[in-house]
């Protein structure tokens, strides 16, 4: 692929503010890719990052490296870096981890929450429903964004954040993927109403079990989206 329209960065340089230029750097690149502004496989050329955000190359070099460790970027040889491609078994290895993982949250959800964060998450299921209605990905993407914020919060446990922090950049973009599936969003806030029953119903297997049912129909929506030519 060519290079990647400056339009992609946004309108003007980063600004030099209180945060290290590096993390706003690299804030602005991940954002790009997470929001679908650059698509995988799109080559992130060392030469127009540094035009369009006024950054040295080395600065350009050392958030190519971060990314790539997030697994939002995959370094080919010869080639350079590009957003990383997901393919469908790694697919499905992630949304099992998920399962798992956000199974177990679920749990401790129930078990450990109160109940202004029970509300909290009731809340949040009813904005991915209304965001639904929209049409727009983006904000459908962040009303999910905000329901796990609350989840894992109510969780209470730091192990499980720290695990699953290091899965949330691909997790984000396979969720990108199966959202962008006709009637998809739609399916999803159903889904996550039922845990959300179950969690106020304080049923900590029904919660966990509907959190399963809920990443398992995302990732069939998402592993078909993977697919070559959608087979």
């Amino acid at each position: 692929m060519g290079a990647v329209s400056s339009s992609v960065w946004g309108p003007e340089p980063l600004p030099r503010v209180a945060a290290p230029l590096r993390e706003q750097v690299t804030d602005r690149v991940r954002s790009a890719i997470l929001d679908l502004r650059l698509r995988p496989g799109e080559r992130l050329i060392e030469r127009e990052l540094t035009e369009s955000l006024g950054v040295s190359r080395a600065t350009v070099r050392e958030v190519i490296r971060q990314l790539a460790a997030e697994g939002l970027v995959t370094v080919v040889p010869q080639r350079g870096a590009e957003v990383t491609s997901l393919s469908p078994s790694d697919a499905a290895d992630i949304y099992e981890m998920r399962a798992s993982l956000e199974a177990l949250a679920v749990r401790r959800f129930v078990q450990r929450a109160g109940d202004d964060q029970v509300r909290a998450l009731r809340s949040a299921v009813d904005e991915i429903a209304r965001s639904a209605k929209t049409g727009e990905v983006g904000d459908h993407l962040g009303a999910k964004d905000r329901f796990y914020d609350v989840l894992m919060d109510g969780s209470a446990s730091g192990p499980l954040q720290q695990t699953l922090a290091g899965l949330q950049a691909r997790v984000r973009l396979l969720r990108a993927t199966s959202l962008s599936a006709p009637g998809r969003p739609a399916e999803a806030a159903a889904e996550l109403r039922a845990v959300v029953d179950a969690v106020e119903a304080r049923d900590a297997d029904a919660a966990a079990e509907a959190c399963v049912r809920h990443i398992r129909a995302a990732a069939a929506t998402a592993t078909a989206q993977l697919m070559p030519h959608g087979t």
